[in-house]
């Protein structure tokens, strides 16, 4: 007698189910190996900050007491300082508090680091993000303008405006702007900052100089990249397809081919991420803006650790944050776009 056996097919819910989550996988290992890298790079650079502060041989016990102090009195005031506990303890003190929002204290005024930053922190991080909002616009801009109209006028003019502003240091071009606005064209405010709050239109022109200063440089290298990359995508199959289909260049190069070659750009974005939150504290100071730029320079001429450490750890953790969401852009956009079109 010859028994038969029949397999039973999977449920069509079951199917989907594993499908999905082979979907799915991916893009969550993606962000998990992000934020794993984020998290290392986080750890490895705020150690070394610390590391450097303590290294710095400042001694703000014996700055405060004075010559007159004795090695007692010194001794007192380390100890209520921390300074004579080990390395490995002061750093994992210094991080968990800074998780929780704690600082620490000025050595020398013993305001809250934290309330510190808290009052610069706007200003800086207004000048780099309007940096990256106009390195972004001008960048995108010349690079479609340069790529539709290859070898004609448009794109050598872009293409010499990129090359003469990637070669202009943030703080050379912001002494030139200071120089033209304060005399031949008054438009702009060259010093000071107004918060939003207290008039949201004198806060945006106090952006213009700086971001526009800052700017320079990511632009005219996001522009030569979306150049190069536009160029390759519109000549691809895809799109001698979509021609032949009776689309519009403006759909074309907008909907189907910037999607793809915009990634390339993004990726010179993250780069200079930290030339931008970096040159931020730089060109603050240049004109005059309260950010952790000013804040830094003060502490760093009093020998004010903490505070220096705190102005480095929230600029570390905004370049990072910044990696993290221009990476997890890019996998999105390099991951979807090219099946899309």
């Amino acid at each position: 007698m010859t028994m038969t056996v029949t397999a039973e097919a999977p449920d069509a819910p079951e199917i989907e189910d594993v499908l999905s989550v082979r979907r799915v996988w991916p893009a969550v290992r993606t962000v998990l190996a992000t934020l794993g890298t984020a998290v290392t790079v986080f750890v490895l650079a705020t150690f070394a900050t610390f590391a450097l502060g303590a290294a710095s041989g400042s001694n703000p016990a014996a700055v405060a007491l004075g010559e007159v102090a004795t090695q007692e009195d010194v001794d007192r005031l380390n100890h209520v300082f921390g300074l004579d506990r080990p390395f490995l303890v002061r750093y994992i003190d210094w991080i968990s508090g800074a998780v929780t929002g704690d600082l620490g204290a000025s050595w020398f005024t013993t305001i809250p680091v934290a309330d510190s930053i808290a009052q610069a922190f706007p200003v800086s991080v207004s000048i780099a993000v309007g940096a990256i909002v106009l390195a972004l616009l001008f960048g995108f801009a010349g690079g479609i303008l340069a790529a539709v109209s290859r070898g004609g006028l448009v794109d050598r003019i872009v293409t010499l405006l990129a090359t003469v502003s990637a070669t202009v240091p943030a703080f050379v071009a912001a002494i030139a702007l200071i120089l033209l606005f304060a005399y031949a064209i008054p438009i702009f405010p060259v010093a000071g900052y107004v918060p939003p709050e207290k008039d949201l239109g004198g806060w945006l022109l106090c952006l213009v100089l700086p971001s526009l200063a800052l700017s320079l440089d990511a632009g005219a290298d996001i522009a030569r990249q979306l150049r190069t990359s536009l160029v390759g995508t519109l000549q691809e199959n895809f799109i001698i397809g979509a021609r032949v289909h009776g689309l519009g260049p403006g759909r074309i190069v907008l909907r189907h081919a910037l999607p793809i070659a915009s990634t390339p750009a993004l990726s010179v974005l993250g780069v200079h991420a930290p030339r931008l939150v970096g040159g931020a504290v730089i060109t603050e100071v240049i004109f005059g803006m309260p950010g952790l730029g000013q804040l830094a320079n003060r502490a760093a001429l009093q020998g004010d650790i903490p505070v220096v450490q705190g102005v480095l750890l929230i600029t570390i953790a905004i370049v990072v944050i910044i990696g993290v969401i221009i990476n997890l852009v890019i996998a999105r956009t390099g991951g979807t776009d090219r099946s899309a079109a």
